[in-house]
Parts: C-alpha cells; structure tokens; sequence
C-alpha cells in the first residue's frame, strides 16, 4: 500500500452527480455535513488529480452511470485490486452496492481480471482493508465489514497464500457514520503507520507493532477533519489534505515529503479523504 503509485481510479464529483440537483437533494441520507458545493468540488479534484500526475501516476476516470450517488467520488471502496485478480466488494452502505460491478467492467478494459465478488449477507468495504505485506491482509470489523464479508474474503484469498487478518472496530459515532479502519490507520511506508491510537484495538496495535511498524499518531484535534486519511504515494510522499495543519506538520517533521490539495468541500463534508479518493490500480 505504499509502493510507487502507478496507476489509479477515480471518480470526479462531476461523474458522480454532485452538479444534479436530484442527486444533491440526498446529502442528508448519506450522511454528508451539508449540501455539497460542486464547483468547489470539482475544483478540488482537479487539485488531487494533479497531484496525483506530478507523482508520476497514470489517472483514470470512471465513466458515468445512472446508478452511481454522490458516494461514487470515493472511488477506494467498492473494489480491491489483488496480485490475483479485482474482489469486487459489496459496501455496507445499500446506495454504493452498484459502484462494485462498474469497477469490475471498467477494470476488465484495462485487462485487469475479476478474482471475485461478495455475495449476501456479507458486506465488505475496502476502506477496511489493509494490506500489512503481500500476504498478509488486515480487515476491519465494523458496520461496513461484516464477519460474513470477512469469511469470504478469507476463502477467497488463503488458497493464494494470503493471510486474512480481522480487526475489530469500535462503535465509534454509531452505524449511521463512516469509521473504516483506514479511518484509524494510514500506512505510510513498509514501517510506518498514522494512526488515530485510541481509537485502535489492543489487538491491532499488538499485531501492528509485532511486524515492526512505528507509529505517528494524528493530533487529536485534527479527528473530525480526516487527518488520518493520508495516501501513500511511494518514495517517501505522501498526498494529504491542507487543512490538517497539526498532522501534517507531525509527517514533515518525521521526514515525508507531505504535498497537500483543499479538501473543505470535497473530503471533510462528505468523509472521505485522499485514499478515500483513489483506488490504486498499479503500485511499484
């Protein structure tokens, strides 16, 4: 997860219907702040996506469809690329159920194989997902992860020698709320981690710190605005949000090269920060 970031997916809140009233009309259901401003949106994303290009990522943009909400700009979710194949996930979240298979179809133009896809009652969310090594896969517990989605992804994956690993989540600000495990940890490099530490289990501490991670931890202040939603961009850069001012000093004084886009608008109204934004395809 944090290996030079090649090439990635995204979905413009243009894409994801953030300029029709229709679709803005939902924000309170899906649990945004406020009405979302799509002009300062848009613009927003373009930021990220040139950060993303100067990185030396290759960006590609989802196509538009009719079944996809204001959520679909959070493209990490609903797809998990594995050395194997693309698992097509079954996000707890009912709205983005439909985002899954237009991963999966876009992905097949780009030859990248479907190695499967959730099936009820499991709900899975690749904002649970954390990759600790090749073979060795943490995943979240929570509202959005459910034990069944854990279990197929387990059977899924063990007979190609990855290790499933389970991390309970807390209860947090409730179900109707985002709380992923990458809410709680961004891996940084192969042995450094962000991370919200109270908000972590004893278990996934102990697990994280038995394989050798350090840990930077978010200035507790800087919790509701996101800033342990930072992307690993490979080669010691990170891509993080600017108004984490606190966190991101934190990173810089530990060495990252940090680079920053605006997220008001984008990412803190509607929660989801830059690895929310981006479903890495490629990394070397």
């Amino acid at each position: 997860m944090s290996g030079a970031l090649q090439r990635v997916l995204v979905c413009s809140p243009r894409t994801a219907g953030w300029n029709q009233p229709e679709q803005v009309a939902r924000w309170r259901e899906l649990g945004f702040h406020r009405a979302p401003n799509f002009a300062t949106a848009q613009s927003q994303h373009e930021a990220l996506c040139r950060e993303l290009k100067t990185a030396g990522a290759e960006v590609f943009e989802m196509p538009s469809a009719p079944d996809l909400s204001l959520d679909a700009v959070y493209t990490h979710d609903a797809s998990l690329p594995t050395d194997y194949g693309l698992i097509v996930m079954r996000p707890g979240k009912p709205n983005r159920v439909p985002e899954g298979p237009r991963h999966s179809s876009f992905c097949q133009i780009l030859d990248i194989p479907t190695l499967g896809q959730i099936t009820p009652p499991a709900t899975t969310e690749a904002g649970d997902i954390v990759w600790l090594d090749s073979k060795t896969l943490l995943i979240g517990h929570g509202y959005r992860t459910n034990a069944s989605g854990i279990h197929q992804m387990r059977a899924l994956l063990t007979p190609k020698g990855v290790e499933v690993f389970s991390a309970p989540l807390p209860y947090g600000p409730g179900p109707s709320a985002c709380l992923h495990l990458m809410s709680l940890i961004s891996l940084l490099d192969e042995h450094a981690a962000l991370v919200d530490l109270p908000w972590l289990a004893v278990e996934t501490v102990e697990l994280l710190r038995s394989r050798g991670f350090n840990f930077i931890e978010i200035d507790p202040s800087e919790r509701d605005t996101l800033a342990c939603n930072v992307l690993a961009l490979g080669n010691n850069r990170l891509l993080a949000i600017e108004e984490n001012l606190k966190t991101n000093a934190r990173l810089r004084q530990a060495g990252f090269d940090l680079r920053t886009f605006p997220g008001s608008e984008l990412c803190i109204n509607g929660s989801g920060g830059p690895t929310c934004l981006t479903r890495p395809l490629l990394r070397g």
